[in-house]
């Protein structure tokens, strides 16, 4: 008895975050399970070597991620901090490498990755967390200092670095993931809010002429978007691809786009049904008809589309559990940055929830149909190991904000 109160008490006095480990560690085991799932109808990744299954490459992520976490914890943010001109230079260099033919690797018409033989690696999603560790630095000054327009541009600058650089491989998604977290960083940090109010309408502006651009301009006005990407767009508005056909266009051309906008539309569809289709308790573990019977792409599901794969099985019950997991670790992140002791932490704080509750909103929004098809991942769950060791090193920043925040 005396015993176990003691290994009890000790792992009470461990000073870590539970709330927010105990959250990951269930996102970890649902993402273990549900990428089994999602990959066990598929005959050629069953054919593969154990060790080569994505859940047990999942699994592996997680425990490296797990590692990196606590070596992050290791030194308090201050000294981590020292290091962000090198993570951030890094980081930039890393994107433009991957843009170079014969040293970036193109799948699926971008050039997203570098191929180191046994896995590929994203360079993106590390920008995103050296993007977060430079702009919290540059921001951790005298509130006086804030309110000068060249720290204002500055800041500006180090988003559109990274964000331009990521547009050009081309990765809409992952470069939109930057401005929310960006202006959110400015704001809490003490920017003044008439130019972040003005910088958010400069966005919106920019958001409605590319929408005009796609629903409206005639090719020759157009602006210069990736013909995946404004097909996206026009399938998430329900456009009929016939109605921007030239007028002299034949049948079998009209045939054509018809065709072509029953395939772009097939996945989010297909996602859609499955996340109706599971009802309130879902059809249980493995049981997915949508994955089964093989509506819901291969390609995808472990992927981009994983929540719609949850939602099936698991159903409505399931998907809130999900969610909610989601919510403990976004409000103990806010809570942690609450309890920061100084700017730099809690701008470091607020830089890793923002960017966990922006890949969430999107991922959950596209697979229910609220968001255009963007390839965000969603943390934890979809498959790959950029996007998990880019979650989990947030994950430790968090930790590290909370271990110091009374020192």
């Amino acid at each position: 008895m005396t015993r176990q109160v003691n290994k009890t008490s000790l792992l009470s006095n461990l000073p870590i975050h539970w709330p927010l480990a105990l959250a990951v560690l269930a996102l970890m085991f649902v993402g273990v399970a549900f990428i089994y799932s999602a990959t066990s109808a598929d005959e050629l990744l069953r054919s593969q070597p154990w060790h080569q299954q994505r859940h047990i490459m999942q699994a592996i992520w997680y425990v490296i991620g797990c590692v990196l976490a606590v070596a992050l914890c290791i030194r308090d943010y201050r000294w981590l901090c020292k290091w962000t001109v090198l993570v951030y230079g890094g980081t930039i260099l890393a994107l433009i490498l991957v843009l170079i033919p014969g040293i970036g690797v193109m799948r699926f018409g971008a050039r997203r990755w570098f191929d180191l033989g046994i896995f590929l690696v994203q360079p993106s999603e590390f920008a995103k967390i050296g993007f977060i560790m430079a702009l919290a630095h540059y921001l951790s000054r005298p509130p006086e200092e804030l309110r000068r327009l060249a720290v204002f541009f500055k800041s500006l600058a180090m988003m559109a670095l990274p964000f331009l650089l990521i547009l050009k491989e081309p990765d809409l998604g992952s470069a939109l993931i930057l401005l929310p977290v960006g202006a959110v960083m400015m704001l809490v940090a003490g920017m003044p809010k008439a130019r972040l109010v003005k910088l958010g309408l400069a966005a919106g502006l920019l958001v409605t002429l590319i929408l005009v651009d796609v629903l409206f301009a005639p090719p020759n006005w157009r602006i210069k978007l990736e013909d995946y990407q404004r097909r996206r767009l026009m399938v998430f508005f329900g456009l009929d691809y016939v109605k921007f056909a030239p007028p002299n266009a034949t049948a079998a051309e009209r045939q054509r786009l018809r065709a072509q906008q029953q395939n772009d539309a097939y996945s989010s569809r297909q996602a859609l049904i499955s996340v109706g289709s599971g009802g309130l308790t879902g059809k249980g573990w493995r049981q997915g008809s949508q994955i089964a019977l093989g509506y819901l792409p291969k390609a995808v599901a472990h992927n981009d589309f994983i929540f719609s794969v949850i939602a099936e099985e698991s159903g409505f019950i399931g998907s809130v559990v999900v969610v909610a997991l989601y919510g403990v670790i976004l409000v103990t992140g806010i809570w942690i940055a609450s309890q920061a002791r100084d700017r730099l932490s809690k701008l470091l704080a607020v830089g890793a929830v923002t960017l966990i509750f922006s890949h969430v909103f999107i991922n959950i929004g596209m697979n229910i149909r609220i968001m255009p098809v963007t390839g965000v991942p969603l943390p934890l769950l979809s498959y790959g190991g950029s996007s998990v060791l880019t979650s989990m090193i947030a994950i430790g920043l968090l930790q590290n904000v909370y271990l110091y925040r009374r020192e």
